[in-house]
């Protein structure tokens, strides 16, 4: 039901409204002869706080407002991929097309292209009974893919016809005989965003995203349908960490949330992702990305709904049964939005300002991951991972958002702006980060890779943190007062950060690495160090050791092409024995 009322107060992106005794929570309005796109996000009697989407300067009191009756929604269907939203899923190249490059209030467009014709195949008929989730048929959305058209949920029955053909989204494809009459069915569906869509089971985190970043599949990785955070400071490679993921995770569809980034960020992003080749298909990474683009420059209040928006769409492709990714930069600006609405609706502050509910809202967000058994017969296992980027002023993660975001969240990659500034990418401090799936996957890597991953993964964090406490010692009173084996410990640490961790993302080899190559690697650094141990044992020098030409061919083992590794393996391994066996000799001589 509908609800109009007028403008009695406005604070910015917040406008009271009385008269609205009819409206709901989270109902969307149009306020004013503008129809600017607001929200409702309190209620006391016929009074509503609205939160306005768009620039509310130059409104007045008295003005209309106007409630849809319905709460803020997204349009799902063919036509996502590809597409670039802003935060209220408004198709930025249809508003530029009515309206130039700036962008103007009150602009009514579609979400999804009306005029598009999609070639529709059914994949049920007359007769066939079918329930919420149930596909109806498919639609190749892009060369990469197959949009699943499926039944909206709290639907199910008969089919009673289905049609083949080429039609408009909003065309009638199958008619469903329910008990409450026909139901016709389109392309298209809408569901509102702040509720997350049902699914029959979440199943438990036992497999890894792979990502083909170093640092990440051995020492920190993330679960299939897990959550992540990537905190850091201005300039320590939060934007390029997450492109990266992009392009190399094992996701089907990727969903870029630019939430209250600068603008040159989001260009380089838009700028970027149609150059970007997907390496599995050698087609254009944004034939299975959907950007939502809500900058700095744009209405703040937008902010809030962005990763929302983002969030339901990914959920979709979920329930087809794809594995999504979802990268949300920053989930810092989003909270920004949460603090000032807060504060114009004088509610009762938290820590530094940031409203007392932050942390719920922070978890009603990364919940909505998962790996999940979708509704409807069929069964489909489909999975959402979620990576929150999050920008703490000066890097100081005590402060409340990357506080929140840590309690909720599995995996810490703490970025470094040390180790950015030694141009060692990624910057993720190794100290600091953590993966709480790590102990969950152990059986997946032992079956999928080898028995020796998470011993090797263990050995490696052990000899990193080895060496941050040597490295004390040797401020005290320098590196000759250290023991060989010591000695030995930091030179194979130096070779973990140097060979294994720092990863080019610009070199075609480098830039991805698969789990065998990842193990290969780990074995030749510890192998070195091992039998470096038993010739130090039988009298070898550290300095002589550490300087044998086979450490720069470990360290130069990442640029070997994949199909390479094998050959290269054994070789390496054969010549760490050779040339420790010929150091014993030429000493004992």
């Amino acid at each position: 039901m509908s609800s109009k009322g007028t403008v009695v107060k406005i604070s910015g992106p917040l406008v009271v409204a009385e008269g609205m005794r009819d409206a709901n929570m989270f109902d969307m309005v149009r306020v004013s002869s503008r129809r600017l796109i607001g929200e409702i996000i309190e209620m006391h009697g016929d009074r509503a706080s609205i939160q306005v989407y768009e620039e509310t300067s130059g409104l007045g009191t008295g003005e209309a407002v106007e409630s849809t009756g319905e709460p803020m929604s997204v349009e799902l269907g063919p036509g996502l991929i590809g597409s670039i939203f802003d935060g209220i899923q408004r198709p930025l190249d249809d508003i530029r097309k009515q309206c130039g490059n700036n962008l103007a209030r009150g602009v009514e467009v579609p979400s999804l292209k009306r005029e598009t014709i999609w070639k529709f195949t059914p994949s049920v008929k007359a007769g066939d009974k079918v329930k919420g989730g149930d596909i109806i048929g498919t639609v190749p959305e892009t060369d990469i893919v197959l949009h699943k058209i499926m039944v909206p949920n709290g639907v199910e029955g008969t089919v009673k016809s289905v049609n083949e053909g080429e039609f408009h989204i909003t065309d009638t494809v199958c008619v469903i005989e329910t008990e409450k009459g026909e139901r016709e069915l389109s392309m298209m569906q809408k569901w509102g965003v702040r509720r997350g869509r049902p699914y029959l089971k979440k199943l438990p985190p036992d497999r890894p995203l792979v990502t083909g970043q170093r640092v990440i599949d051995c020492l920190f990785p993330i679960a299939k349908g897990g959550v992540a955070a990537i905190p850091g400071p201005f300039g320590s490679g939060k934007t390029v960490t997450q492109h990266q993921l992009a392009k190399w995770a094992e996701a089907d569809i990727i969903v870029y949330i630019g939430c209250g980034e600068r603008g040159n960020e989001m260009t380089d992003v838009l700028n970027e992702f149609p150059e970007l080749i997907d390496p599995n298909t050698g087609k254009s990474l944004m034939e299975r990305t959907v950007l939502i683009a809500n900058t700095s420059d744009m209405p703040v209040a937008a902010r809030e709904a962005s990763v929302y928006t983002g969030i339901t769409i990914a959920e979709y492709y979920r329930d087809m049964g794809y594995s999504v990714a979802l990268m949300a930069d920053s989930t810092s600006r989003w909270a920004e939005a949460l603090r000032e609405m807060s504060g114009r609706l004088e509610e009762m502050p938290g820590d530094e300002g940031y409203p007392a509910y932050l942390g719920s809202r922070l978890a009603q967000f990364y919940e909505r991951a998962g790996r999940v058994i979708s509704t409807g017969t069929e069964g489909r296992e489909g999975a959402l991972s979620v990576i929150g980027a999050v920008s703490p002023p000066g890097g100081d993660i005590s402060e409340p958002v990357s506080q929140a975001t840590l309690r909720i969240v599995k995996v810490f990659w703490g970025l470094d702006s040390n180790l950015a500034y030694q141009r060692h990418f990624p910057a993720i401090n190794w100290l600091t980060s953590y993966s709480l799936y790590a102990d969950s996957l152990a059986g997946w890597y032992d079956n999928n890779v080898s028995k020796d991953w998470m011993g090797a993964r263990t050995r490696f964090m052990q000899i990193l943190h080895d060496e941050a406490e040597l490295k004390e010692i040797v401020k005290l009173i320098g590196m000759d007062a250290l023991s060989a084996n010591d000695r030995l410990k930091m030179e194979t640490a130096r070779s973990i950060r140097e060979d294994f961790l720092h990863q080019l993302a610009f070199h075609e080899v480098d830039t991805y690495t698969s789990l065998k190559k990842q193990l290969y690697m780990m074995k030749l650094i510890l192998n070195f160090n091992d039998e470096a141990a038993d010739a130090i044992a039988k009298g070898a020098d550290i300095e002589a050791a550490a300087t044998l030409p086979v450490r720069e061919k470990i360290g130069r083992f990442k640029y070997v092409e994949e199909e390479n590794t094998d050959a290269e393996f054994d070789k390496l391994s054969v010549e760490i024995s050779s040339e420790l066996n010929e150091l014993l000799s030429r000493e004992a001589d």
